[in-house]
């Protein structure tokens, strides 16, 4: 097998807020197929997001497949409502951050 970068093979990551106590992570795929292979994959888990993001899996909300825009929608908990005192990003624009890191194991090679 493989290792494959997110970042290859996503046309899009971003986050952004869910209210003001919950945060939305949007990956898209580039194709059906990636779309396809990660997901039936498993390797996008309440498990790795915890882990990746240093919170608990309690904390990872849903992962939400939506098949039509090839997408994975993950909602997490906030450590702090959306413009708390401490809270510095009042958007969540820039938490998708440490999913530019990710890889995993291409499951089709």
């Amino acid at each position: 097998m493989s290792t494959v970068r997110l970042v290859d093979i996503a046309g899009v990551i971003r986050s952004k807020n869910a209210g003001p106590f919950e945060l939305t992570l949007d990956i898209m795929f580039r194709d059906a197929a990636w779309y396809q292979r990660v997901r039936q994959s498993g390797a996008i888990s309440a498990a790795r997001i915890a882990a990746l993001y240093g919170v608990t899996e309690e904390d990872v909300i849903s992962i939400v497949a939506f098949d039509p825009a090839n997408a994975l929608k993950i909602t997490l908990k906030r450590p702090l409502a959306s413009g708390a005192i401490g809270d510095a990003d009042v958007y969540g624009a820039q938490q998708h951050a440490p999913l530019l890191g990710l890889t995993f194991e291409d499951p089709a090679s």
